[in-house]
């Protein structure tokens, strides 16, 4: 009898508060990983502007080299001084 009387004072007690302390938790918990994945999520996105832009600058080297090559003219010798004259844009690191 005094086994079932505390079985039934758990089932009708404790059980509603361990679950209710238990869902805070999980909600806590969860908002947490959402807040985090946000950070991740502009973090990436910011990354993946930055490497667009030098990819877009290193294509536009390229273009320019491969304008050199191939011009078989005068402008030459002037677009090799103007490439010097450009300076370097690299990222400093």
């Amino acid at each position: 009898m005094n086994f079932t009387l505390l079985l039934l004072a758990f089932i009708v007690i404790g059980l509603p508060v361990i679950l209710g302390v238990g869902s805070d938790m999980l909600k806590r918990w969860l908002k947490h990983k959402e807040k985090m994945a946000d950070v991740m999520m502009q973090a990436t996105a910011e990354k993946a502007a930055q490497y667009a832009a030098h990819t877009e600058r290193l294509e536009q080297r390229v273009r320019v080299l491969e304008r050199i090559v191939t011009d078989k003219g005068v402008a030459l010798a002037e677009e090799i001084d103007a490439l010097r004259a450009v300076p370097d844009q690299r990222p400093l690191n």
